[in-house]
């Protein structure tokens, strides 16, 4: 930074403010903010105090020939709209008159505007809301501090497009954001007109620096404006003049931030709209803060025990039945059906000292997963958390959500547990039981904050540590399933949804993928997964209410793990500033290598409504939430159905290399072959279709001369080769694809109504039978493991094709049933797979 900012002055200013009982700044102050910010030079003013009379060399003071007028009130944004802002010719009493008219006619033209309408009266000041007629003009009145003068600067332009907003706001959940844009008194219809990422961006100031900030600035049509790149306009300022500016506020913003204690304030908004530019100066026109008082909240948790979690060496459990399969009995079976030790096991809350349950232990037999057998295991049984011996690495709570503040109180004060699943629902996501839940809430925040005794045998022992209580995941949650943790707590029962039981690690590991699938809607992962069965991540974690651990809790642990490569999430809300804490782990885990896909639920007002019913969410805004998330490096799906896709291309191509963003379809469908090139550009992704090397034509010619299809064919991209390819036509001109330089990634689209390749499951008939060696089943599978590029397939029929489809996929090869889809997908991801690519590249955001 070329400039620096006087916090010391900027503090007494706020100090100011706040001792005369604001939280706000007027203009004038935000004026001299500014100047401590070391920003550009903001325009002179006057502050006219009601019932001052200032003096004819006061009036003259500001050079110009002209004079703005500007209402000053705590209560009126908008001025413009209500006459609170005139331009007048320097003239001592042309100025006094026009500061008299003003005091009284704002308050009525304010009064008229709040009357007009019942949106407009529910956006008015609460005070404002139930007057009527004089009392709310009087009201008004009363409110009013005086009148601004500024100095008149005229613009350079009026065009459109030529003026800037830049405003810094704190978020609950991802601390403070910076936003640029289009600006003016027009800014939000900009912003709602516009496409995404066009009128304005935004991103979290503490992952952001004014470089990057103005990378993604460049994308906007304001940044076209105000840089002459569109037809017409001329540059009226420099890049190096954004990038300070950018700097400056996002410094104000990270030493005013939630996250730093030392700082006496916290910025809530400071917003300069519009930035006019003058001789290539940036010069403020009007602007507002809002700022508040630090309150250092610490609820940090021992998030290494999420170790102890989902790798289990003991697990304890309370709320089964012995005579019923409730719940805690459905989690019981499962646990130890997915092959966890039964001696490991133990029941709290029966009768009787032993118990017994059924499991069924599969294998791997063939391509299948078949039950093998029935065992009946003992559990060991207790009847009260009081009378553990042991400490359990894992403590499973299924009961009544009334009995739950109790055994939380059990469980810490016993230290019984280092980490605890609370399953129960109840626990804030309806109005009657949000004082539950915050019962609870204080209980766990304050065992973390207790420093308990430890033996000193085991002080070096993270995984026996007691300090900071046991870490809770939770409440109304599904659970977890992990396979390297050889546990399963889902309570669905086996006979609804069977699931691919492997009791030898060696066999889960090579099995299922290095991947984590962290949702806070278990209902969510369960539809995902059973829906998309090739879906087979090794960690699959419901969040639930998010009582304790969090979304960010959980990728900080998982940012270094060695156990996956692929972590998807799907999230409805955040805890304060969580979102922030999961941007910054994302950010960790695609630096370490990794790959991240995210969906967002809750992104329209009725939406949020549904979530915060859901889970006990706190939704935010969406737009906050895409961009700091995608600029941490995670790839965002868009719909559900995306978000399954996207996560299936990470598992099977996370080891493939992307070099670009140039693509080649192929396809013996023409309709497909329109499809696929119509679907290449989005608001979200922009692919080009590869220019093919003439090697790579020759190559194509070859294959299409020697299956006597080269009359049928115009070599292209897309390129259609025609109902009468056979097998090895596609296979092979896929093979020539894969060796030119000028692809990066290929989707190959089997049509497989075609009487020329075999893609039926029927022995009975060889012509189509894709279990032949020679099958387009088979060669795509060998073909995609061993190119380094990647390979989609699209198959687009009915029922009687979905065991190739099944087949396919259940070998690593990533299908889609329409084209348009599989192009939209793979865009995202290589999309994705680039961005990832270039912070890692930059070491940072």
């Amino acid at each position: 930074m070329n400039f620096s900012i006087d916090f010391k002055g900027i503090n007494e200013l706020l100090s100011s403010a706040y001792d005369s009982g604001r939280n706000f700044l007027y203009e004038y102050e935000v004026y001299s903010l500014l100047k401590h910010s070391g920003a550009e030079t903001p325009p002179r003013c006057t502050f006219i105090p009601r019932g001052d009379r200032p003096s004819d060399e006061v009036l003259n003071a500001i050079p110009g020939d002209k004079a703005v007028l500007k209402i000053v009130s705590p209560t009126i944004i908008h001025k413009t709209e209500v006459g609170g802002v005139k331009i007048v010719e320097k003239e001592s009493n042309k100025i006094r008159s026009t500061v008299r008219r003003m005091l009284y006619e704002v308050p009525e033209n304010y009064a008229a505007w709040i009357e007009r309408s019942e949106k407009n009266r529910e956006s008015s000041p609460p005070e404002y809301r139930d007057l009527t007629g004089e009392a709310l003009i009087a009201s008004i009145s009363r409110d009013l501090k005086g009148v601004l003068q500024v100095q008149f600067m005229p613009p350079d332009s009026s065009a459109f497009g030529n003026e800037l907003i830049v405003g810094v706001r704190r978020t609950r959940e991802f601390g403070t954001i910076l936003s640029a844009g289009l600006g003016g008194t027009d800014t939000e219809l900009y912003a709602q007109r516009f496409r995404k990422g066009q009128a304005i961006i935004a991103g979290s100031t503490e992952m952001n620096d004014g470089h990057s900030f103005f990378q993604m600035f460049k994308k906007t049509i304001s940044y076209l404006k105000l840089a002459g790149l569109s037809r017409g306009q001329r540059r009226i300022v420099t890049d190096e003049q954004l990038i300070e500016c950018f700097d400056s506020f996002i410094a104000l913003a990270n030493y005013y931030s939630p996250t730093n204690p030392h700082a006496p304030f916290v910025l809530e908004e400071l917003e300069i709209n519009p930035f006019a530019f003058i001789d290539y100066l940036m010069v403020p026109l009007d602007g507002m803060c809002r700022f508040s008082l630090q309150s250092n909240k610490n609820n940090s948790r021992p998030i290494y025990k999420i170790d102890n979690l989902l790798h289990p060496e003991s697990i304890g459990i309370i709320g089964v039945s012995s005579t019923r399969r409730n719940f805690g009995r459905i989690i019981l079976d499962n646990i130890l059906a997915e092959g966890f030790a039964p001696d490991k096991v133990i029941v709290v809350g029966s009768s009787e000292l032993t118990f017994e349950a059924n499991s069924e232990i599969g294998k791997v037999d063939s391509d299948k997963l078949v039950s093998e057998t029935k065992i009946i295991h003992k559990i060991k049984s207790v009847p009260d958390i009081k009378s553990l011996t042991d400490k359990l690495d894992l403590f499973i709570v299924a009961v009544a959500a009334k009995q739950v503040p109790d055994i939380i109180d059990d469980i810490i004060c016993q230290d019984a547990a280092q980490s605890v699943m609370l399953i129960s629902g109840g626990m804030g996501e309806t109005d009657d039981s949000k004082e539950r839940a915050r019962q609870v809430v204080e209980k766990i925040h304050l065992s973390h904050r207790i420093e308990q005794v430890v033996d000193s045998k085991h002080a070096a022992n993270k995984r026996e540590n007691s300090s900071g209580g046991p870490v809770f995941l939770g409440a109304n949650c599904m659970g977890v399933i992990s396979r390297p943790g050889g546990y399963d707590t889902w309570f669905i029962p086996e006979e609804k949804l069977p699931k691919e039981r492997i009791p030898n690690l060696k066999d889960k590991t090579s099995y299922f993928h290095r991947a984590a699938l962290i949702s806070q809607s278990g209902a969510f992962m369960l539809h995902r997964t059973h829906q998309f069965p090739q879906l087979r991540p090794a960690y699959m974690i419901s969040m639930g209410n998010q009582t304790d651990l969090t979304l960010g809790d959980m990728l900080h642990y998982f940012k270094n793990s060695k156990n996956v490569d692929v972590i998807a999430i799907y999230a409805e809300g955040f805890n304060d500033l969580d979102g922030l804490e999961l941007c910054k782990a994302i950010h960790h885990a695609v630096l370490s290598g990794k790959e991240v896909i995210f969906y967002k639920a809750g992104r329209t007002p009725e939406g949020k409504a549904a979530t915060s019913g859901h889970t006990a969410s706190l939704a935010g805004d969406y737009m906050v939430c895409e961009n700091c998330v995608r600029q941490a490096g995670a790839i965002v799906a868009r719909n559900f159905t995306e978000f399954q896709e996207l996560f299936s291309l990470a598992e099977n191509l996370n080891k493939k290399i992307v070099k670009g963003n140039r693509l080649a379809a192929v396809s013996s469908a023409g309709f497909e072959a329109v499809g696929m090139a119509d679907s290449i550009q989005s608001d979200d992704f922009t692919m080009e279709l590869a220019r093919f090397e003439d090697k790579t034509k020759i190559k194509i010619k070859e294959i299409l001369d020697n299956k006597k299809l080269n009359a049928f064919v115009t070599i292209a991209n897309p390129l259609d080769i025609n109902p009468a390819a056979d097998d090895e036509a596609h296979a092979q001109i896929t093979v020539a694809l894969t060796e030119d330089a000028n692809v990066d990634a290929i989707v190959l689209s089997i049509a497989p109504l075609s009487p020329s390749i075999k893609t039926l499951d029927n022995r009975q008939f060889p012509i189509y039978d894709m279990n032949a060696e020679d099958s387009i089943l088979h060669r795509v599978i060998n073909l995609v493991a061993q190119t380094e590029k990647p390979i989609i397939a699209v198959v687009d029929g009915g029922v009687l094709y979905e065991p190739l489809r099944s087949s396919l996929m259940d070998n690593g090869v990533s299908v889609f049933t329409v084209c348009d889809r599989a192009i939209a997908a793979i865009s995202l991801y290589i999309q994705g797979r680039l961005a990832a690519d270039a912070i890692r590249g930059g070491h940072g955001i």
